[in-house]
């Protein structure tokens, strides 16, 4: 029996309508020039909540609990590569989480990212799009979970923000500015950014 899969929204969004635009915006001539979202990373850092280098269990679950809500996937423990005793950090020491979401779970990651959990920020203007790297991946941070509507604040008991990447090949930063635009991604204005700075 043939199974047939559907591609989600924002997926199907991507290549019906956003690659179009960006073959004729930026003069490419294949298909195979244009931009792709590879994946996407989410990471948090914990190193200020080590009691003897270690992480409390109830920060641990919270975080976990957090990522597999937001992503359908169990983060993984990065530990300190370094010692840093300045922050009274040893080497091998727990330092944060993250997970890597690629195919359908990025596309639904990434549809409930802009649509659900970022116009839920408080007193929100738009995303800053500066942070671009020369591959076109951008990253920008979230202060709190509580904006994704997946997290029960009430039953949380350690408030955390994360820092997401979405990682992009074959591209640069103004291609990728203007495919994620294109998506809906909700950047700031200039003259929200104007007003921002006084």
């Amino acid at each position: 029996m043939a199974t047939t899969t559907t591609k989600n929204r924002l997926q199907q969004m991507y290549m019906e309508q956003v690659a179009p635009k960006l073959m004729k915006e930026f003069g490419l001539k294949n298909i195979s020039q244009v931009p792709t979202i590879e994946k996407v990373v989410v990471n948090t850092g914990v190193g200020k909540q080590l009691e003897n280098q270690k992480l409390k269990p109830e920060i641990r679950d919270t975080v976990i609990d957090t990522f597999r809500k937001i992503s359908g996937q169990k983060p993984v423990m990065t530990l300190a590569k370094k010692s840093v005793s300045n922050f009274k950090v040893r080497e091998g020491a727990p330092s944060g989480f993250m997970v890597t979401i690629r195919r359908d779970r990025m596309w639904s990651f990434l549809d409930r990212l802009m649509n659900l959990a970022i116009p839920r920020i408080k007193d929100f203007r738009g995303v800053n799009d500066r942070s671009f790297d020369k591959g076109g991946s951008w990253s920008f941070g979230l202060s709190e979970q509580a904006v994704w509507p997946e997290i029960n604040m009430a039953s949380v008991n350690f408030s955390h923000g994360m820092n997401i990447t979405i990682v992009f090949k074959n591209s640069d930063p103004k291609m990728s500015r203007f495919a994620l635009a294109e998506l809906g991604m909700p950047f700031e204005k200039p003259e929200d950014r104007k007003s921002n700075k006084k």
